[in-house]
C-alpha cells in the first residue's frame, strides 16, 4: 500500500494487475487501483477534479484530468473517508501513475491541491 497526507488529506492507493482483462501478446495490461481518501483536517471540503500523469515503460507519456473521480465530486466532513476503485491500461508490463485532486475548502471557498503519491502498476512476474 501507498500511502501519504498532504494539506490535511490521507490518500491511501493499492494496486492489482488484472490479467483476466489483459492480452499480453497484443500489448495490452489492465491494472486496477483502489483508493481512499481521509479528511484529516479540522473542516469540511469538496473533492472537484482530478489530474493524472501516467507513464508508461514503452516511453509514453499520458496526461488525463477531470472532474471529480468515477463521477463523483465527494464532500468530507473532518475524518470522514471516501473510497473509489478504477483501473488504467498500459501498452506494456510495468509504469507508474502519479498526480493531483484539487479540492475546495467548504467554508473559506479556498482551492487547494493534494498530491497523490506516485503509485507502480507492474506485472508481478516481472518482479521476479
Amino acid at each position: 500500500m501507498i500511502a501519504s497526507i498532504s494539506n490535511g488529506i490521507k490518500i491511501e492507493i493499492n494496486t492489482q494487475y488484472v490479467l483476466a482483462m489483459s492480452k499480453p501478446e497484443q500489448g495490452s495490461f489492465m491494472f486496477s487501483y483502489h483508493i481512499s481518501i481521509t479528511n484529516t483536517s479540522d473542516y469540511t471540503v469538496q473533492l472537484t477534479k482530478r489530474f493524472w500523469r501516467i507513464f508508461d515503460s514503452d516511453y509514453s507519456l499520458k496526461y488525463t484530468e477531470g472532474v471529480g473521480v468515477v463521477g463523483e465530486q465527494p464532500i468530507l466532513a473532518p475524518n470522514q473517508k471516501f473510497e473509489y476503485n478504477s483501473g488504467c491500461s498500459l501498452n506494456s508490463d510495468m509504469g507508474y501513475m502519479q498526480g493531483y485532486y484539487t479540492f475546495v475548502n467548504t467554508i473559506t471557498n479556498e482551492e487547494f491541491k493534494v498530491q497523490i503519491p506516485r503509485f507502480e502498476l507492474i506485472v508481478p512476474e516481472k518482479l521476479n
